[in-house]
């Protein structure tokens, strides 16, 4: 069957004359000098166009590689920018081809105008950098307008976030890791208009230490963690829903979209920081510190199953007596609408050697904490970790980079609705306790911890977990 053109018009190219298509499915379409087709899926790879004269330049962000013919291989090569230069034959062509070509772009939803916050002082210091050399041109490229705000302490994000006028924009982007996207989750759950706030699709770019929530979004349709790629699904403008836990003490909240840890996996992640000089190896180096003289904590953590895990823990039936409601706030999201009260209630009892709650499957570029974790499923990822042998406790986290450390005899995977950990102190010294962080804050500082004399924004106690399903919204690759 004959293939359906929304416009077919002469143009020249390199010095010889061609038809240049656009088919209804959005497929740009040519022959170069050398006779050899040429194609572009303007939905996935043009960014954008501009006219000079009767000369067309379409600009692309295409795979590396064999470009002799068609671009849009689904390899996993690096991304480059890319300029095509036709010249239209009339002026009538001319404007027949930019409006068919410009109707089409339209048609996609993209963004016109986005909020970008830089953060020139998270992971490398590279952001500013990033920004500059791999975001800018690509939103150029795509005729995108944005309003740049660089970060300048922390919370400053959250702060702006408040108050911000989104009417004005169709999605805020942060260039940094994955700490200023919470800022701005919690900045926007702090709003009187809360529930229409939280329908701006936000994107990362990844310039930061972790960067765990994009690697999830682009692992997951197989596409490398680069700035490149995460700039085109911004661009792209496809969305998905993102679910949020309200993590809380009384009237003390903290909205997560990533993770929540206590034990082993806090520990490295936070005491590591002494040895920040060491660079990424730090992790690795005090990782292995921790396991030769591993901690064990005391504690319980109660639950709600998901189907399917009805018969983990021991049944504690209703659980009205360890379930607080979160006190109401003065202004902004008030927390899940949701009777756990009398669900199924299961309980695990210490010691502990690691508590994992896991939102997206990657906690990091390197760090596959929760392979079936899902964005919108109303669920999070509970991964436990009691009894384990040193030995094998080294093996198993030499597989977190892949997600195979779930599969270890040792380790609990499951999901769950609701959660209340209640924190005990370590098992070989009841004067020391330990560090609960989610999404690299830190949430409560034990006694005898490292920098315990900080002020947390909670107390080290019982803290109670539910999430919200599909509550914010993220700019998605597809």
């Amino acid at each position: 069957m004959e293939q359906q053109h929304l416009v077919s018009d002469e143009v020249f190219i390199n010095g010889g004359k061609t038809s240049l298509t656009l088919s209804v499915d959005g497929i740009l379409q040519w022959l170069d000098a050398g006779l050899f087709p040429r194609c572009l899926s303007v939905e996935k790879e043009v960014l954008g166009f501009s006219k000079d004269g009767r000369l067309i330049t379409i600009r692309a962000l295409v795979q590396t590689g064999d470009d002799r013919f068609c671009f849009g291989s689904s390899g996993r090569q690096s991304l480059v920018r890319k300029s095509f230069v036709f010249e239209a034959v009339t002026e009538e062509s001319l404007r027949n081809l930019c409006e068919k070509i410009q109707r089409y772009i339209d048609s996609l939803g993209r963004p016109k105008k986005l909020f970008l916050f830089v953060n020139p002082f998270g992971g490398r210091k590279s952001a500013s950098k990033i920004f500059s050399n791999d975001v800018k041109p690509i939103l150029e490229d795509a005729n995108i307008e944005y309003t740049l705000q660089e970060t300048k302490y922390q919370l400053h994000a959250k702060e702006v976030c408040r108050s911000l006028d989104l009417t004005k924009y169709d999605g805020v982007i942060c260039v940094s890791g994955d700490g200023i996207l919470v800022e701005v989750v919690n900045g926007l759950l702090e709003r009187e208009d809360w529930a229409d706030a939280l329908k701006t699709p936000l994107g990362v770019i990844p310039a930061g230490t972790g960067n765990g929530m994009i690697k999830s979004l682009l692992d997951s349709v197989g596409q490398p963690c680069t700035p490149a790629h995460a700039t085109l699904a911004a661009v792209r403008g496809h969305k998905r829903s993102l679910d949020v836990a309200t993590i809380w003490q009384g009237q003390t909240a903290f909205f997560s979209v990533l993770m929540l840890a206590w034990g082993l996996v806090s520990d490295i992640d936070i005491e590591s920081e002494k040895y920040r000089w060491m660079g990424s190896a730090r992790i690795d180096f005090y990782a292995l510190k921790r396991i030769l003289k591993l901690r064990k904590y005391n504690g319980s953590i109660c639950f709600v199953p998901a189907p399917g895990f009805e018969d983990v823990g021991e049944k504690i039936g209703s659980c009205v007596d360890s379930m607080e409601p979160l006190k109401p706030r003065q202004h902004g999201y008030q927390g899940p609408n949701l009777d756990l009260k009398d669900l199924n209630w299961r309980k695990i009892d210490g010691p502990f050697v690691s508590v994992w709650l896991h939102n997206v499957p990657w906690g990091a570029e390197n760090t596959m904490a929760a392979p079936d974790a899902k964005f919108e499923d109303g669920y999070l990822d509970l991964i436990v970790v009691q009894q384990c042998p040193k030995l094998a406790l080294l093996s198993l986290l030499s597989e977190i980079n892949n997600g195979g450390h779930v599969k270890s005899p040792y380790v609990l995977y499951i999901k769950v609705k609701g959660v209340i950990l209640d924190p005990g102190s370590r098992t070989d010294d009841s004067m020391k306790e330990g560090i609960i962080d989610s999404d690299g804050e830190v949430l409560a500082r034990g006694k005898g911890t490292y920098k315990c004399n900080l002020k947390s924004l909670m107390s080290y106690a019982k803290m109670q977990v539910v999430v919200d399903q599909g509550l914010a919204t993220l700019f998605t690759p597809i």
